[in-house]
């Protein structure tokens, strides 16, 4: 694979083109830390083998109209959890049960089994809660909740025919450009498994469609990564809806998940 001119370094930094940028990490681990202190949630429950391989589930005062699972970025080598919990504010208050899981990062594990133990979450989520599954994630996490729903998904037929929306929130979708990134010293990504993981030139399931949602103030890349992925599963038939979010970039794409009221909360667990 070759530059063509592109810096690929540059095009997929995110934090040196946001204002206040480093202060991320720290705001989001303060407000999901406090988000726990009061939800009714269940924690670190086992899905696999793996230290890693533990969920958290979030549960309404009533009987749950269905599971909301919510996968979270970090470029498949960073982030648990334990960062993203408020995130499931705005599902929980419309009713869901919400699930987080953390996965084994690289380079302790390559992104083909972080694919399938993302499988094992959803599966042992799907059987504390009956009802509709709906699948968000958001940068690497939109690459995982996308690769459920590709006729290759490491899902039982039962657990696939349950999902019912998935919607990747600043996904990435073609790996192959990270190949020429530095972080592929820990991902170990080769043509082969760039190809194979990269949800855009898969084939999805049928009767099943993706929402990309993505900042509007995003870097060119996951404009693109977001673009191509509709288009691709479009033009192979899937129900498909391209939304760029206005002003918001790579790290406050996600705020929206805290309110019920919010258009990405509709978006993922709306009617």
């Amino acid at each position: 694979m070759e530059m063509h001119g592109i810096d690929w370094e540059d095009a997929f930094a995110n934090a040196a083109y946001i204002d206040g940028g480093a202060d991320y990490t720290d705001r989001w681990a303060r407000e999901a830390e406090e988000f726990r202190r009061t939800a009714n949630a269940e924690l670190d429950i086992s899905y696999g083998p793996a230290p890693r391989e533990r969920f958290d589930l979030f549960l309404p005062a009533t009987e749950p109209k269905g599971l909301a699972l919510f996968v979270h970025g970090g470029y498949w080598v960073s982030f648990d959890k334990s960062s993203w919990s408020h995130l499931a504010n705005g599902a929980l208050s419309s009713g869901w049960a919400v699930a987080l899981p953390s996965y084994t990062l690289a380079p302790d594990a390559r992104i083909h089994e972080i694919t399938q133990a993302i499988g094992r979450a959803v599966t042992a989520a799907a059987g504390r809660v009956q009802g509709p599954i709906r699948l968000a994630g958001h940068s690497a996490g939109g690459h995982l909740v996308s690769r459920m729903v590709c006729e290759d998904t490491p899902l039982d037929a039962a657990t696939a025919n349950r999902i019912s929306r998935v919607v990747s929130i600043s996904g990435l979708h073609d790996l192959r450009p990270l190949q020429l990134h530095s972080m592929n010293g820990l991902l170990k990504l080769d043509p082969k498994e760039a190809a194979s993981e990269s949800a855009a030139l898969l084939s999805p399931r049928p009767d099943i469609g993706i929402i990309a949602w993505v900042g509007a103030r995003e870097r060119p890349e996951f404009l693109r990564q977001s673009a191509l992925i509709a288009e691709a599963w479009g033009r192979k038939g899937a129900g498909t809806n391209l939304i760029a979010d206005p002003d918001r970039h790579h790290f406050d794409v996600v705020d929206g998940l805290t309110d019920p009221d919010h258009p990405l909360t509709r978006a993922f667990v709306g009617p």
